[in-house]
């Protein structure tokens, strides 16, 4: 846990340690058996005195010399006593609380924190990050390549499927590597952080997929007839153009090409604590490879944040890619990728959304196809009651004679549906938006 932190605050700029002697944040790590669980501590200093919130909880203490002491309390009236020792920035101690299985003992864990630095002075900034590691999971183990602030935009990179890069080299294994994590600050469980797309631009000019067909997309009669297929299949990109097209096409497939439009395949954020990390080729709640071929530049992608920080990745981009992914293997290529991230806060959100200028999507991401649909419609329920104050009855007539319903993705180990609304059927009724804050 020590390595982590440390390597937090590795990319935290230097110009951003001055801080507020009187305004603390805080990330702290406690060993919970074994088993890393992220919490972040924001407290106010008047002089030993100190007050707060441990996450969403109250906490008040003393801080005398390289003593910080603190009791946080939770939303049933237990207290949980940190102590421990504060060193150029870092915080090593203990938290003795319930024991998880039995409310009458005690259980003291390890804790060790690092304090983070002030949002800087002035407006967002734009950060430009070349990536050099990716990750073939979404986790909160690994540590953040960036610190970033709501309203700050990063320029970056992602590389293909297989690794590959934009000059042809493998850098990472195959199975959809993701650039990140991003350490968006104030971003707390509960909250949500939304990600707005500015740039998807191709940056070589070749993508690679298969002809196969996925199983979930089969009858037994169709099945029985592609035992040969799954063969790459490589797509020449012409980007001044827009076109993609087959590099060595059978012949009826000559002159057959399709208009690139590039999207984020994979967009998520960390797991849950007590969660396992995630396989980059998987998705759920926090969003992950659902490869919905509407994360295009200009679109906003709404996900629930479960870890302090949220823990941002993106990869797996596509060149193009028709509904389901059906071939397994999109138009599979590389990236420059331009986000800018805002965090909505206390908001729950049971499925990942995605907005653009004409319409608004929840994606539900399942075992089958039912449950995905299933998934989908509470999550656009949930949606127009935030922002519309509809009740169910209202909801029923809104989504029975206008929802859309599209197959996102067919290729995972999840399926993804998407259920849509067009904003233009939603223009003459009220409007409620949340207004992302920054704490």
């Amino acid at each position: 846990m020590r390595l982590l932190l440390a390597a937090l605050l590795s990319v935290i700029p230097a110009t951003c340690i001055a801080q507020d002697a009187s305004r603390e944040t805080w990330l702290l790590m406690v060993d919970r058996w074994g088993s890393a669980e992220h919490q972040m501590l924001t407290l106010e200093r008047r002089g030993s005195t100190i007050e707060g919130r441990l996450g969403r909880w109250p906490m008040t203490g003393r801080r005398s010399g390289d003593s910080l002491t603190f009791v946080a309390t939770d939303g049933g009236g237990t207290a949980y006593h940190y102590g421990g020792i504060v060193v150029d920035g870092a915080f090593e101690g203990s938290v003795d609380g319930p024991d998880d299985n039995d409310p009458n003992r005690r259980a003291v864990h390890l804790v060790t924190g690092r304090r983070l630095p002030d949002r800087p002075a002035g407006p967002p900034r734009r950060h430009v990050f070349e990536p050099t590691t990716f990750s073939n999971e979404f986790t909160a183990a690994r540590a953040p390549v960036l610190v970033i602030w709501p309203g700050d935009t990063v320029a970056t990179r992602t590389i293909d499927s297989g690794g590959v890069d934009e000059h042809g080299v493998t850098r990472a294994l195959y199975g959809n590597p993701q650039t990140g994590p991003f350490f968006v600050a104030t971003a707390m469980p509960g909250d949500v952080l939304a990600v707005h797309v500015r740039r998807l631009r191709l940056n070589r000019d070749y993508a690679d997929s298969l002809d196969g067909i996925v199983g979930r997309a089969m009858g037994p009669s169709l099945a029985a007839r592609a035992g040969g297929l799954g063969r790459r299949v490589r797509w020449r990109l012409d980007r001044e153009r827009g076109l993609a097209s087959l590099d060595d096409a059978p012949e009826r497939l000559k002159g057959f090409t399709v208009p690139v439009r590039p999207i984020l395949g994979g967009i998520a954020v960390a797991p849950d604590f007590g969660f396992a990390p995630a396989s980059a080729g998987d998705s759920g709640r926090f969003g992950g490879n659902m490869d919905d071929n509407e994360i295009v530049e200009g679109t906003t992608v709404y996900l629930p944040v479960f870890q302090p920080g949220a823990l941002l990745y993106v990869g797996d981009g596509h060149a193009a890619q028709g509904d389901g992914e059906t071939t397994q293997w999109a138009l599979e290529t590389s990236l420059d990728v331009e986000l800018t991230v805002d965090v909505i806060p206390a908001r729950p959100l049971s499925t990942p959304r995605v907005e653009s200028d004409t319409q608004i999507s929840a994606i539900g991401q399942a075992g089958s196809l039912d449950d995905a649909v299933r998934s989908a419609t509470a999550g656009l329920t949930q949606w127009l009651e935030q922002d519309y104050g509809l009740d169910l009855s209202e909801i029923s007539l809104v989504l029975g004679s206008s929802v859309e319903y599209r197959v996102v993705t067919l290729a995972g180990r999840n399926v993804g549906v998407a259920a849509t609304l067009r904003k233009s059927s939603l223009a003459p009724l009220s409007k409620r938006l949340p207004v992302p804050v920054v704490r």
